[in-house]
């Protein structure tokens, strides 16, 4: 099922989006053919019925998909490729960080580039959102922990990040999460390409299963810790290809079998 929040009469509302997404040519995907189902309520803290009602996709603004409770947490360095392209070792356990809630956006929201960086870069990877409370879970059983999926964009200041050593405000500035344009419940996470793209030029091909750790790893060793929250996002990590965006620029980040998320990017 794939649920999106979005505006309606002005208010935020769910619903259940149906119909095919289709690729089009580069970045552009055709939604044409898509509608929303209206919910009557939040579907993830409590049961929600279908209104009877049903809109065009092309036709509501959408917001992200959920604004974490609680946190984000992001997991740096999982792909051997991006490790390499910048220059460091592979790890040897996961390597996280928090974003806070204040740094979601949703899809068509602009990324915000703060007067404090030369050079902000794009991170698209798979994002996993978290359905109960989970505490020291087994890997085994990690998936009894997942309400599922949505694309997300890890912006960074990669100049920040470099000079401050720690990875707060590089990572966690507001507009550095965008979410979206769905969560999709029943994605098989195993084996998901994950593209961007900078206007029309394709920056990131990858797929999931070059995760150095995968999806019941992560939840494995963050959950050791940390208990993690109905709601929370956990951002998986990043394929090779990362780079520079400028104001003006847009940035997609396609996972098939989930959606696309496109920012356009301005000055702060």
């Amino acid at each position: 099922m794939r649920i999106a929040r979005f505006v309606h009469k002005d208010a935020p509302a769910y619903g259940v989006v149906e119909g095919e997404l289709k690729d089009g040519e580069g970045a552009r995907f055709d939604t044409s053919g898509l509608e929303i189902a209206v919910l009557d309520g939040d579907p993830f803290f409590s049961p929600a019925q279908s209104t009877g009602e049903r809109l065009a996709f092309d036709d509501v603004r959408l917001l992200a998909p959920i604004i974490p409770r609680s946190k984000v947490i992001g997991v740096g360095r999982n792909f051997a490729d991006h490790a390499k392209e910048l220059g460091n070792e592979v790890p040897v356990s996961p390597l996280t960080f928090f974003k806070p809630n204040t740094a979601v956006i949703g899809p068509g929201d602009p990324i915000r580039l703060p007067a404090i960086s030369e050079h902000v870069s794009y991170e698209g990877e798979l994002a996993v959102i978290i359905s109960r409370v989970a505490k020291q879970v087994r890997a085994d059983k990690a998936y009894d922990f997942v309400l599922g999926y949505t694309a997300a964009n890890d912006v960074t200041l990669r100049d920040i990040q470099g000079t401050d050593k720690q990875w707060s405000r590089a990572k966690g500035f507001d507009t550095s999460c965008p979410l979206g344009p769905w969560i999709e419940t029943e994605l098989d996470p195993d084996d998901v390409r994950i593209r961007s793209w900078v206007g029309d030029e394709l920056k990131q091909d990858g797929t999931t299963a070059d995760f150095i750790f995968d999806i019941p790893q992560l939840i494995e060793h963050i959950s050791e810790t940390i208990t993690l929250l109905p709601g929370d996002v956990i951002l998986t990590g990043t394929p090779a290809g990362v780079g520079r965006i400028e104001s003006g620029d847009r940035v997609t980040v396609a996972i098939d079998g989930l959606g696309v998320l496109v920012n356009p990017v301005m000055d702060a």
